[in-house]
């Protein structure tokens, strides 16, 4: 699987990681992917948690290194 946009947020912490996550989502199309890296462990739980409330499918959380995640956000389709 490969995004469609790719948000790499290593040195940000919550709550940055999900405003600016949040904002990423707003300005994709429908059924795309965004791929979010993170370094904050805390976030790899908070983002997901939170994106999936706005209606936007988590496809999956993967730990990339031992502080490295990649969290795959799939964009809702629009009402």
């Amino acid at each position: 699987m490969k995004p469609d946009v790719e948000l790499d947020l290593r040195g940000d912490v919550c709550p940055y990681t999900y405003v600016k996550t949040k904002l990423q989502v707003e300005e994709m199309e429908p059924n795309q992917i965004l791929k979010v890296i993170v370094d904050y462990e805390p976030a790899s739980r908070n983002i997901p948690r939170s994106i999936k409330t706005l209606g936007h499918e988590v496809l999956k959380v993967e730990k990339e290194s031992e502080k490295l995640w990649g969290i795959w956000i799939k964009v809702k389709e629009s009402t």
